[in-house]
């Protein structure tokens, strides 16, 4: 890291230029990045000490790569945290998190509004090593409350959510949690540090997926967790033993990816709100998701804990016949001709998918429909291309259901 001790008390945006900036002997101005699998030693017994951990120094890319340790700092100082530990995907922190700190016997409540694979850890993994699962809905604080045990030992959601942007009352949840003797973790890939700092809000751990907007640019798989140091030492082992690493490269790419990230997430928003207002006008779109529009019911909720609204939304469709299906939702993805068909999300590029046959196919189908995500729901998440281009995307899918436009 830098010899020079970067100012007290600087901006976020500030921060995610210059915090944990790396120099080498040769003074780069850019942050290097170190290709290596390990690190040599001056003498047998510096390795041992490396290995013992009496000396800090780099051992094996594996659990101690310079190029990670800067994107863990520089993320934990946007996020306001002690520590990050990452990690090679986004899946792979979740999982990782419940499993270097919970034991057999223990219980989580979840919102059901979370991505479709972390069901699956819930029901196919945790739930074999005698971890259960209450899912709850996001916004009903007294279901939080009425689903915790003596057992319970973390709260766990995503706000907004993914696909329906539902927002949670994180202060409101970690009091909630807190009071019970549990902790609470918040997915905050939607909105990023750039919009939404939950640890200021009193949640304990943040989950992210650095895959999505902290690159920006969909060119690698991370993941991340930010929480106290004496917790995360747990979950830092749990990575060294089981080995979910983060590549040296994909970190270099992250780092340089959060530089823009403020830029990056206030463009994003404006796309997205301009996008809902008008979708929300269109013949053919039966409702819109986003909190951004003072219509969505979480809408003073998100305005008071996030500074933007995120470039996230998603719209039921229905064709001219009044069908609201399968069939009208592919017909409408499949007339676009800019946008991306794709699953990822964060990505300067806009991107559609269909959630309830993508990223939430292997949810069952009752718990699809208790999570509001029908058949006829598609997603978007809008980049930073011409909003009008966009718009003129969008109207070949409805024209592809039998609607005309409004301007």
């Amino acid at each position: 890291m830098s010899d020079r001790p970067l100012p007290d008390d600087l901006g976020i945006d500030t921060l995610a230029i210059r915090a944990a900036q790396l120099r080498t002997d040769e003074m780069a101005h850019s942050d290097p990045v170190f290709l290596t699998s390990s690190f040599v030693y001056e003498t047998a017994a510096q390795a041992a000490a490396r290995f013992s951990g009496e000396e800090p120094g780099n051992v094996y890319s594996r659990f101690t790569n310079p190029t990670v340790r800067a994107f863990e700092q520089r993320l934990a100082a946007l996020e306001g945290g002690e520590q990050c530990v990452a990690f090679a995907s986004g899946m792979a922190a979740i999982t990782a998190t419940f499993m270097a700190l919970l034991s057999p016997g223990d219980h989580i409540v979840s919102s059901r509004g979370v991505f479709g694979t972390t069901h699956v850890v819930y029901d196919k993994y945790l739930r074999k090593f005698g971890i259960d699962t209450t899912l709850v809905d996001l916004a009903d604080l007294e279901a939080w409350r009425a689903a915790i045990r003596p057992q319970t030992r973390f709260l766990y959601l995503e706000t907004p959510s993914n696909p329906l942007a539902e927002v949670g009352d994180i202060a409101a949840l970690a009091e909630l949690a807190h009071a019970h003797g549990a902790e609470l973790i918040v997915d905050n890939c939607f909105c990023t540090p750039a919009l939404q700092r939950p640890l200021d809000l009193g949640a304990d751990f943040i989950i992210h997926s650095a895959t999505k907007y902290l690159d920006g640019q969909g060119r690698c798989l991370g993941g991340a967790v930010i929480g106290p140091a004496a917790r995360m030492t747990e979950v830092y082992s749990f990575l060294r033993s089981t080995g979910a690493s983060m590549s040296p490269f994909n970190a270099w790419v992250f780092q340089s990816g959060l530089e823009t990230l403020s830029l990056r997430m206030q463009a994003h928003s404006r796309n997205a709100l301009g996008m809902a207002e008008w979708l929300a006008q269109q013949p053919g779109i039966a409702r819109v998701h986003y909190a951004g529009l003072t219509s969505h019911p979480h809408h003073e909720l998100a305005a008071r804990q996030q500074s933007g609204f995120g470039g996230v939304l998603s719209f039921e469709v229905e064709d001219s016949d009044g069908q609201r299906d399968r069939q009208a939702a592919w017909r409408f993805i499949d007339a676009t001709r800019l946008v991306s068909i794709t699953a990822n999300l964060g990505d300067v590029k806009t991107t559609i998918t269909h959630p309830g046959s993508t990223t939430h196919a292997r949810v069952s189908d009752d718990e699809k429909r208790r999570s509001g995500i029908s058949e006829n729901l598609i997603r978007l998440a809008v980049g930073l291309e011409a909003l009008d281009d966009l718009k003129a995307d969008m109207v070949r899918g409805l024209q592809a259901l039998g609607h005309t436009s409004r301007v």
